[in-house]
């Protein structure tokens, strides 16, 4: 677009004489526009002019369409999954922008797009939770998560929401009970065995809830407990009582310390002098922390809300020490917690699933979108691949050589490039 000034007024008013080209000043103007393109597919019909046993009436093949009787592309129903549970946005609100932006449908549309894109998403779900299973080291969390459908024997509509993360996948779960078994049931574990199968290790990074206590009994299973959570026991003990604050600022310091080593032998090479250093650095610090939790529990004049912290930091020591064998792994647990943020941020949005089966595709959705992410990859792009490929099968999942090609941790270094490039940006 060129602003260019009249002709007339490119003389000198004094003399008369012309102005001569200089360059150009060159400012840039975004515009945000959407469209919304319906494709309209004409397929030509003919019909027989002869009497031979042949097929009477010819017609092209419908279209491929991830969703065989559906109405939305590959790149409509990407963008709509992305939009809700990516994103964030309560299908109301999608349904408004798409009104603002002149298509005009219904939330029961979507929703029934959403139903059905379900069956397509289960086999790529499944093999990711089967890596996830076999890892030999997760992040675990949960956080409540309402489905508003009856269930028997079950009061209320409270239901959980579990993550594990795992080296190159992120698994998340719904379920009814809180509890070790659903856990246990999804790492392939038999807790009444009361140990792993023989050769089998697990390294399990979690807070000290009940149900991660009772994993960690399991013999097998080694549990490294988060530095974050036992530093969070300090801070609320000295907000419970002022006269605590000298006492939780030393303690503090101990703990900042104690990340500033392991940061230091996380970023130097392994074998190098600042390695060794960190590493004497990081044993130095959990030793002077033993020392003092210990004489301070010996301290009859010891304040009752530091005797209750420390005796929370006693019971988990041997968790948190063992921090120091696994240095290439982090301190605490906020790689879990921040992948459960996406979740916990829309659960205000919506207050949870209407139904179980949209608390599955919810799950599911969650699973495959930040393995995407976790391998760098645009999760738009990714889904919209995914899907052409599903419209390719005739409306189904790929078959399972096909299904390889999606799993991120073997994707070909081509479909992983194409897989992290975002849409085209503004033209300059």
């Amino acid at each position: 677009m060129i602003h260019d000034v009249p002709d007339n007024e490119r003389i000198c008013s004094g003399c008369g004489a012309p102005y001569a080209a200089f360059g150009e000043e060159t400012p840039y103007q975004i515009d945000w526009q959407v469209h919304i393109v319906r494709h309209r597919h004409r397929r030509p019909t003919y019909r027989r002019t002869c009497k031979c046993q042949t097929r009477g009436m010819l017609v092209a093949p419908v279209p491929a369409k991830p969703i065989p009787k559906g109405m939305f592309t590959s790149g409509f129903l990407g963008r709509l999954v992305v939009e809700k549970y990516v994103i964030g946005r309560p299908l109301e609100r999608i349904v408004a922008a798409l009104s603002n932006d002149g298509f005009e449908v219904s939330k029961g549309t979507l929703t029934g797009a959403l139903k059905a894109l379900s069956d397509l998403l289960e086999q790529l779900d499944a093999a990711i939770r089967e890596r996830n299973a076999k890892s030999a080291h997760l992040h675990i969390d949960e956080t409540s998560w309402k489905v508003f459908e009856a269930v028997a024997d079950k009061a209320g509509n409270r239901w959980w929401l579990w993550t594990f993360l795992g080296p190159d996948t992120v698994v998340f779960l719904i379920d009814p009970k809180c509890s070790t078994r659903v856990v246990a049931e999804h790492l392939g574990i038999d807790i009444d065995a009361g140990s792993l199968e023989p050769g089998r290790q697990l390294l399990i990074s979690s807070d000290f809830y009940s149900v991660y206590q009772s994993l960690g009994a399991l013999e097998g299973v080694d549990p490294l407990w988060c530095w974050a959570h036992i530093r969070r026991y300090f801070i609320r003990a000295s907000d419970a009582h002022q006269e605590l604050r000298s006492w939780t600022t030393s303690w503090l310091a101990r703990i900042g310390s104690l990340y500033v080593a392991h940061h230091a032998r996380q970023a130097l090479e392994t074998g190098t002098t600042g390695r060794l250093r960190a590493e004497e650095d990081f044993t130095r610090i959990i030793r002077a922390m033993d020392t003092a939790r210990k004489a301070e529990a010996c301290d009859p004049t010891l304040h009752p809300g530091a005797i209750k912290v420390l005796a929370t930091l006693d019971r988990e020591w041997e968790g948190l020490c063992r921090h120091e064998e696994f240095p290439e792994l982090p301190l605490d647990n906020n790689p879990a917690e921040a992948v459960l943020r996406n979740p916990a941020v829309i659960r205000k949005n919506c207050y949870g699933s209407g139904s179980i089966w949209a608390a599955t595709l919810a799950a599911r959705i969650w699973t495959i979108t930040a393995t995407a992410q976790r391998a760098g990859c645009n999760p738009l792009a990714y889904l919209i691949a995914y899907l052409q490929e599903c419209a390719a099968a005739g409306g189904r999942a790929p078959n399972p050589a096909a299904l390889e090609r999606f799993f991120p941790w073997v994707a070909s270094e081509t479909d992983l490039v194409e897989w992290r490039m975002s849409p085209p940006g503004p033209m300059p």
